[in-house]
C-alpha cells in the first residue's frame, strides 16, 4: 500500500468521524431542547400548584387603590411630618417607627398634667421651679360613632314692592333661600350616610342584614331593603356618569389591554346559579398618561361584546389569543406575552404526546 492510499484512507476515516460527531451533536441539541421544555413545564406546574391562581400585576403608579394596607397609607401620611412639636421646644423627628407611621394621620390632643403651685420638694420641702416638660406616653382613644338629625330650614322673604298699587308685579312675590340638592328626594339619606352604607357593604364585606343590626344599636331603624334601594339608586344616578366617563377616556388611549374573566352570578333571572358569566376588563397601558380600569359584566363571551365595548377605539389592543377579539374593527391587535410561555408549553406537551 502506497503512502497516497494510506492518506486517502485516513481522510475517509476523519470524514466519517466528523459525520458521526455531527450526528451526535444534533442528538444532544435535540435532547437539550427537550430537557429545557420539560424543565419549563415542571416550573409552570409548580407555579400553578403553589403560586398565585391569577395573572395579577402590581398597581400602576398614580392609580388609587381601595385595598392598600394600613402601613402603606400611614407611611404616606408620615412623610408630611418633619418635626415633632412640643410646647416648650421643637426638635427633629427620630427615625420613624411603625407606631409613629400608624398614628401619623390621626388627630392629636395633648393632655398635660402640671405641678400645683403650692407643692414643695418631697425631699426637703423646698420651693419648686418648672424647668421643662416631657412626653410620658402616647395613647389612642376610641370614640363610638354617633348619629344626629339635621333639619334643613329654608328662609323665605317677601318683596316689599310687589303686589302694591303701581308696582310692575301686581302679585306678591315670595323668594326662598337656595338649598342644596338632596342625594335622594323625599328621603332621610345624606351623602355621609349612603357612603357609609356602601363602604361597609363593598369595602368591608358587611351584608345589609348585619348593617341593619349595627344601625339599630346606634338608634336608627334602617331596613336592609332601604339600604339596597339607596345603593342601587345612588349608583345609577351619581356613579354611572363617572363609570361612563372612565370608559370614554379609555377609548381615547392609544394602547389598551383587555381580557374576560369567568364569574358566577347567583339568582340571575332566567339562568342557573352555576351558569358561567364574564367580567370584561379594559385597562390602560403603562405608556398612557391615563391610569384607569373599566369593568363590564356580561352573561356572554361573544365577540359582539368586545366590539360594542371598543366601539370608537382605533389604537393598539393587547389581548390573549381568543378569536372573539377579531370582531373588533379598526384596531391593531397585539398578543399578550404573558400567555406565550403557557402556549408553548402546551404545544410542546401535545407534540411529545403525539
Amino acid at each position: 500500500m502506497t503512502g497516497q492510499e494510506e492518506l486517502l484512507i485516513l481522510r475517509a476515516l476523519v470524514e466519517k468521524q466528523k459525520e458521526e460527531i455531527a450526528a451526535k451533536d444534533e442528538i444532544i441539541t435535540k435532547q437539550n431542547i427537550r430537557i429545557e421544555n420539560m424543565v419549563q413545564a415542571l416550573l409552570q406546574a409548580r407555579k400553578k400548584l403553589f403560586g398565585a391562581s391569577t395573572e395579577t400585576s402590581k398597581n400602576l403608579d398614580g392609580q388609587l387603590s381601595l385595598f392598600e394596607t394600613t402601613q402603606e397609607l400611614a407611611k404616606e401620611l408620615f412623610s408630611e411630618q418633619q418635626k415633632i412639636t412640643v410646647p416648650s421646644h421643637a426638635r427633629k423627628a427620630r427615625q420613624p417607627g411603625v407606631r409613629q407611621e400608624m398614628l401619623a394621620g390621626l388627630l392629636k390632643e395633648i393632655e398635660e398634667y402640671i405641678i400645683p403651685l403650692d407643692e414643695t420638694c418631697l425631699k426637703c420641702g423646698g420651693e419648686l421651679t418648672v424647668i421643662g416638660k416631657r412626653i410620658v406616653r402616647t395613647e389612642v382613644t376610641y370614640e363610638p360613632p354617633k348619629l344626629k338629625v339635621k333639619q334643613i330650614v329654608q328662609q323665605i322673604a317677601k318683596c316689599t314692592q310687589c303686589g302694591k298699587e303701581g308696582s310692575e308685579n301686581p302679585k306678591d312675590h315670595f323668594q326662598k333661600a337656595a338649598v342644596p340638592v338632596p342625594v335622594l328626594p323625599h328621603s332621610i339619606a345624606t351623602p355621609s350616610l349612603v357612603a357609609q352604607v356602601m363602604y361597609q357593604k363593598f369595602a368591608m364585606g358587611m351584608p345589609f342584614a348585619r348593617q341593619e343590626k349595627d344601625w339599630y344599636r346606634l338608634g336608627l331603624i334602617l331596613s336592609r331593603s332601604n339600604m339596597a334601594n339607596w345603593t342601587n339608586r345612588c349608583s345609577e344616578e351619581w356613579l354611572t356618569p363617572v363609570y361612563e366617563r372612565i370608559h370614554a377616556e379609555l377609548l381615547s388611549c392609544e394602547v389598551l389591554h383587555m381580557d374576560e374573566t369567568r364569574i358566577q352570578c347567583n339568582r340571575e333571572e332566567g339562568r342557573k346559579a352555576n351558569s358561567e358569566s364574564y367580567m370584561w376588563v379594559i385597562r390602560s397601558a403603562a405608556c398612557e398618561t391615563i391610569r384607569a380600569v373599566f369593568f363590564h359584566y356580561s352573561p356572554s363571551r361573544k365577540g359582539e361584546i368586545a366590539r360594542q365595548l371598543l366601539s370608537g377605539f382605533h389604537g393598539y389592543l393587547t389581548t390573549d389569543a381568543y378569536s372573539a377579539y377579531e370582531k373588533v374593527e379598526n384596531i391593531r391587535r397585539n398578543l399578550c406575552w404573558s400567555h406565550y410561555p403557557r402556549t408553548m408549553i402546551i404545544r410542546v406537551e401535545s407534540t411529545e404526546a403525539a
